[in-house]
């Protein structure tokens, strides 16, 4: 049999619940690792990682024998029990419904990783849901405003 050959990135991006910006810097590492584990056991390569405190961007290659939906479902299941059994916030912990994923080509990676490490210089200027919308005017994403992530509460 022929060998299958493929060439994946996508860009998850989601939002705590409400927004709320409940990632500690304290333990926000751990919760990258965590989360890098999981796509990790799926066989997907974590290419980059990080969050804000109400938001994660993740880029990874990504094996075709999953969809993006069920990937992303499960992470985010998971990674919300790892929290909660953490204990390492008071308030209740759950991410936002939906997410974005986009597809990169192997040429724009290192421009994601470099955009996904510098979330905080980048923040200091933009808001989560100014950057938001920039990716998916600029990725030709139609969108409708009433479906996009929740302001803050």
């Amino acid at each position: 049999m022929a060998n299958s050959y493929t060439q994946i990135h996508i860009q998850y991006v989601f939002a705590v619940k409400y927004r709320t910006a409940l990632i500690g810097n304290d333990w926000k590492e751990k919760l990258h690792q965590y989360i890098t584990g999981i796509f990790q056991e799926n066989k997907h390569k974590m290419l980059q990682i990080n969050s804000m405190p109400d938001h994660v961007h993740i880029l990874i290659g990504m094996r075709p024998d999953q969809s993006i939906s069920s990937l992303i479902q499960n992470v985010k299941t998971e990674s919300s029990k790892w929290v909660k059994a953490q204990q390492v916030t008071e308030k209740p912990f759950a991410w936002q419904e939906g997410y974005g994923g986009f597809s990169y080509s192997k040429s724009q990676v290192d421009d994601v990783i470099r955009y996904i490490q510098n979330q905080e210089i980048h923040h200091r200027k933009h808001t989560f849901l100014e950057e938001y919308r920039k990716i998916l005017t600029a990725l030709e994403i139609d969108w409708d405003e009433n479906y996009i992530f929740k302001e803050l509460e």
